[in-house]
């Protein structure tokens, strides 16, 4: 967790920086904003040569004058990508997110997901879904299926679907256990539920050396055919299906596990007392006869 810290720390002092950049020339290439965006960077914060710092070229936002600039951060422990905006004149580097009020942004989180494959717990027809991107190493995410046990049984309107985003750089047996998860929802989707449950529970007891053999007795504990169920782990089938759902988290600007959106609205460090916000909120409006504004 310390190695965690120690990067999500850095991406915070990333996001912290707001427009103080030095002035530069309104004709400047994008090629060289980029350059200066990340000289800025490392002069800021003192970032050194084990550090990298990755600068993709800066595009503008339609015609708002703002240019997007997205950045990756790289470590020895582990990498992140952000975005940052620049003013186009080059003048001005800002924080934070920026909005689009012409559309609808829980619209568009929800049209970006991709659910048709994923394990689903409740009603498939409830109105509510909340979508967990998550990691079975992550200790957070522990504390977020412990919170969900308590918290789910008084909200049946509620199913949840769950996305593997085991993060490798920093927990060494997730990908093992992603693939566990997998392996279970084809021979039996009701059977995932019980290794996502047995996972959890027995985290503390499962390592990097241990991995694999814990996978197959958890296996055999949730009623699997575990010949059925090795020969899965080693396929290239579910490994595709992992990859596949960690890219979908990328293009939702997942990051951390674990990250939650109910009904597409994004869940801030999956707290708990905010996910029940969200979902009180959602009940309210469909008691409203309401819906989210559709652009």
């Amino acid at each position: 967790m310390k190695n965690t810290l120690k990067l999500a720390l850095l991406v915070l002092f990333l996001l912290a920086a707001a427009g103080t950049m030095a002035q530069q020339p309104a004709a400047a290439t994008a090629a060289s904003q980029a350059q200066k965006v990340e000289a800025f960077l490392r002069y800021y914060f003192a970032l050194g040569a084990e550090v990298q710092i990755t600068v993709s070229t800066p595009t503008e936002l339609g015609t708002s004058g703002i240019l997007e600039v997205p950045i990756e951060v790289k470590s020895a422990e582990g990498s992140d990508k952000i975005k940052m905006y620049l003013t186009k004149d080059g003048r001005y580097l800002l924080r934070g997110e920026i909005s689009d009020l012409t559309t609808d942004p829980l619209a568009e989180n929800i049209a970006k997901m991709q659910t048709a494959n994923a394990p689903v717990l409740g009603d498939p027809k409830a109105p509510i879904t909340l979508v967990e991107y998550s990691d079975f190493e992550c200790p957070v995410c522990r504390n977020l299926h412990d919170a969900l046990r308590g918290l789910l049984p008084n909200y049946p309107q509620v199913k949840v679907i769950f996305k593997d985003f085991p993060i490798d750089a920093i927990h060494p047996w997730a990908r093992t256990a992603a693939l566990a998860g997998r392996c279970a929802y084809q021979q039996n989707p009701k059977a995932f539920w019980k290794i996502y449950d047995l996972l959890y529970d027995n985290q503390d007891l499962i390592s990097a050396a241990t991995a694999w053999d814990k996978m197959l007795d958890l296996a055999g504990r949730a009623g699997l055919n575990t010949d059925t169920f090795k020969s899965c782990m080693a396929s290239p089938q579910a490994a595709a299906e992992v990859d596949a759902s960690l890219a979908n988290g990328q293009l939702l600007d997942v990051r951390a596990t674990p990250t939650v959106f109910v009904n597409g609205r994004r869940a801030a460090s999956a707290d708990p007392h905010t996910i029940q916000q969200y979902i009180d909120f959602e009940l309210a409006q469909i008691k409203a006869g309401k819906s989210a504004p559709k652009k």
